[in-house]
């Protein structure tokens, strides 16, 4: 699985978290499913972005960008996600893609200009494919306005000459730097060789970047990615999510201000094709859906087993967990997996109010599970032995009360816990307590 990574200019924004997390998601499932996935996501650390922030700021481009992947980790951390197999970088591959545009321009798939290396489009069969357009119809829209000796403005570069002052390597071109579509060709075919399986990356890739990394491919007869997956938009107020609109959001304030739990059961509730809305509400009302969440693991005794569920000798109830799979095998349907989780969780606490609670554990494991197969882990904050020398034996007492089913003192020792600020809940386990 290849998944475009980020160019690392700035910090990361809302976009590139629901990015991550889609194919984080989808990584965790195929690994819950028993495949051995090999993750590939690289960073562009040399762009035009890139350099024109670094002159602005009078820094180094290598500078700018250990800075903003810096942060990039920072966040993908944060979110939990998982570190790819292999996090290739643009700057380590330069050479190899001085190789592949020379076998480009070789096969006469690519011209020369005062300014660079161009890819003629119009040679290469199928260009458009992934856009669904036909050549004529993405001529007749484009907004690249035809420049110097560049033959159409669907041709794309391949070979940026330098400007002065600009980075560079040594090509047969002159110096330069390699164009952005290049990059991702070298690296896939580089780390999964041909005919890799999945690429991946959000809807706005798919023209021209995606579209171009295939059109090289296909002109040098190469066998390139056999299944594209592309997540939608992230929009803010009904409108796409851009810094020209004026929306961008930083991921790392909204990490900084909310559980970025959050965020990730945000995206699992919409389909990874469908536009998700983030505001303050959204993310407000998925912080109240985790909370139920995290109630039934202190219930249940089952927080933190996003690390511990592979060797836990636990039972599930099989029919929840083949309805998961059903719904993750029809096209990464999270919000169906979503919903069967929700319900598990209302299964496991009415079996466990009426006092059957063997039955609402398993319900409760399968539910945990099922969160830890997409990548949401569930805080079980109750450690019962943190809260002080009087609440422990407040609880102590109050356990023994209901052994001995003297409601009545139970119920006045969980008013005295209430008004000490603490959260009561019965769970299989005893009595389990939290602050407010």
């Amino acid at each position: 699985m290849y998944v475009c990574g980020p160019t690392v200019d700035n910090l990361p924004h809302l976009g590139h978290g629901r990015f991550a997390l889609v194919f984080d998601v989808l990584r965790r499932y195929l690994e819950f499913s028993g495949l051995e996935v090999v993750h590939i996501s690289n960073i562009t650390d040399i762009d035009d972005k890139i350099i024109n922030r670094a002159s602005k700021e009078h820094r180094e481009p290598s500078d700018v960008a250990e800075e903003f992947e810096a942060a990039w980790w920072a966040a993908m951390d944060s979110l939990g996600v998982e570190r790819p197999t292999n996090s290739p970088h643009a700057t380590d591959y330069v050479e190899r893609m001085v190789d592949l545009i020379g076998a480009l321009a070789a096969k006469e798939m690519a011209y020369e200009t005062p300014d660079g290396v161009y890819l003629d489009a119009g040679k290469v069969d199928g260009y458009g494919l992934l856009a669904h357009q036909p050549l004529d119809s993405l001529r007749a829209g484009a907004r690249i306005e035809t420049h110097g000796e560049k033959r159409s403005p669907l041709d794309f570069v391949l070979w940026k000459k330098a400007k002065p002052g600009e980075p560079s390597w040594d090509s047969p071109w002159g110096p330069g730097r390699p164009g952005w579509h290049t990059e991702c060709v070298v690296m896939s075919l580089d780390l999964l060789g041909e005919g890799f399986d999945i690429h991946g990356g959000a809807i706005d890739l798919i023209f021209p970047h995606h579209e171009n990394e295939r059109a090289q491919a296909v002109a040098l007869g190469i066998d390139f990615a056999h299944h594209w997956v592309h997540n939608g938009w992230v929009m803010v107020e009904g409108e796409k999510m851009s810094k020209s609109l004026g929306n961008f959001t930083s991921l790392s304030d909204l990490l900084e201000h909310h559980d970025p739990r959050a965020y990730r059961l945000l995206v699992l509730r919409s389909h990874y094709r469908s536009p998700i809305e983030v505001t303050p509400s959204t993310i407000e009302d998925a912080e109240k859906a985790l909370e139920r969440l995290d109630a039934m693991a202190r219930r249940f005794d089952v927080g933190g087993y996003l690390s511990t569920w592979s060797g836990a000798p636990r039972s599930y109830d099989e029919g929840a967990v083949s309805l998961f799979h059903s719904a993750m095998d029809d096209d990464l349907d999270t919000p169906r997996a979503l919903a069967s989780v929700f319900e598990l969780v209302t299964r496991a606490n009415v079996r466990a109010d009426s006092g059957r609670l063997d039955e609402a554990q398993i319900l409760a494991d399968t539910a945990a599970l099922i969160c830890a197969a997409m990548g949401l882990d569930l805080v079980d904050d109750s450690t019962r032995t943190d809260h002080g020398t009087l609440v422990q034996s407040l609880v102590e007492q109050r356990d023994r009360a209901r052994k001995e089913r003297d409601w009545s003192s139970a119920d006045l020792i969980r008013d005295e816990l209430v008004a000490r600020g603490f959260v009561v809940e019965d769970s299989p386990a005893g009595t389990v307590v939290r602050r407010r």
